[in-house]
């Protein structure tokens, strides 16, 4: 089975999990075989650290992630094996007790914010997309996500976002978009972008 990976990349916020997931749903109504991984995933497994250590975590470094297991994962993907994904709390910052068996699939499309910023992983991807959205809009999604979804204060989103978010945005990830073969501004619903790599991700499948 012929195989292609997508990188879709970008900071927190930047509508990633939208334009995927809307790349996701219009490829399936086609008839392709997708499977989505989420870079969340393989950040490292906590567990053996107290609460307290690991909210101190850098979770906005590439060091916080497990590369080198997703990279296996992709690998053994592409090979036509199934993989163990791993399972993630943000509450708990580690990961869950549980796993899921996940089947290869003819096109694997990968979200995360490091995913162009980890040198290891960029021979995986076929196709290397950026979504660039101003960091002002990134920080309104991410208090809106992490306060509903996440349990956080306002006062502990506006300290990790000063603390790391911003810097890392600005030394890993902003120029890890000079790696991309797509930039995509408007975020996750510019349907100009969403319609050109659907065509071509098709184009790889015929």
């Amino acid at each position: 089975m012929s195989t292609s990976v997508i990188a879709i990349s970008g900071g927190s916020g930047s509508g990633k999990s939208l334009f995927t997931s809307t790349l996701k749903n219009e490829l399936l109504a086609t008839g392709a075989d997708i499977l989505v991984l989420c870079e969340d995933h393989y950040y490292r497994d906590q567990a053996h650290l107290s609460m307290s250590e690991r909210e101190k975590t850098n979770y906005d470094h590439p060091n916080a992630f497990e590369h080198s297991l997703l990279q296996h994962h992709v690998e053994q993907l592409k090979a036509g094996e199934s993989i163990e994904y791993p399972q993630y709390c943000h509450k708990t910052h580690t990961r869950l007790d549980s796993i899921e068996t996940v089947a290869p699939a003819s096109v694997i499309i990968v979200e995360g914010i490091m995913l162009l910023a980890a040198r290891e992983l960029q021979s995986l991807f076929d196709i290397k997309v950026f979504i660039d959205t101003p960091l002002d809009i990134c920080l309104l999604r991410r208090f809106n996500r992490d306060i509903k979804e996440r349990a956080r204060t306002i006062e502990s989103v506006s300290a990790q976002y000063e603390q790391t978010v911003k810097p890392m945005y600005h030394q890993f990830i902003e120029p890890s978009r000079f790696l991309a073969d797509v930039v995509v501004t408007q975020g996750g619903k510019n349907r100009i972008a969403l319609d050109i790599i659907k065509s071509h991700i098709q184009q790889i499948l015929n």
